[in-house]
């Protein structure tokens, strides 16, 4: 048998070494995604199921001023669903 602790901090390592993004979908909901590559997320509510994006099919056209004492490292879209 495997703790789960051991588990997160082995995600968490594969996070740090660039082999998995981490989507945190709401406080307490957090996936590590395998595709590192920049992309977005759909997010289907009824379901718990993250689907890819990718970067090119979302548009963003203004952004509000950030502090000037900050850069944008990385910008993350979740478009939540729900079914009809």
């Amino acid at each position: 048998t495997i703790s789960l602790a051991t588990i997160y901090y082995t995600l968490h390592q594969f996070r740090r070494a660039g082999l998995l993004r981490q989507v945190i979908v709401e406080p307490g909901k957090v996936y590590f995604d395998t595709n590192t590559e920049p992309h977005h997320h759909f997010y289907i509510e009824d379901d718990g199921e993250l689907l890819d994006v990718e970067r090119n099919k979302v548009k963003i056209s203004t952004l509000p001023e950030i502090p000037k004492d900050c850069n944008i490292q990385e910008m993350d879209v979740i478009i939540r669903l729900r079914k009809k």
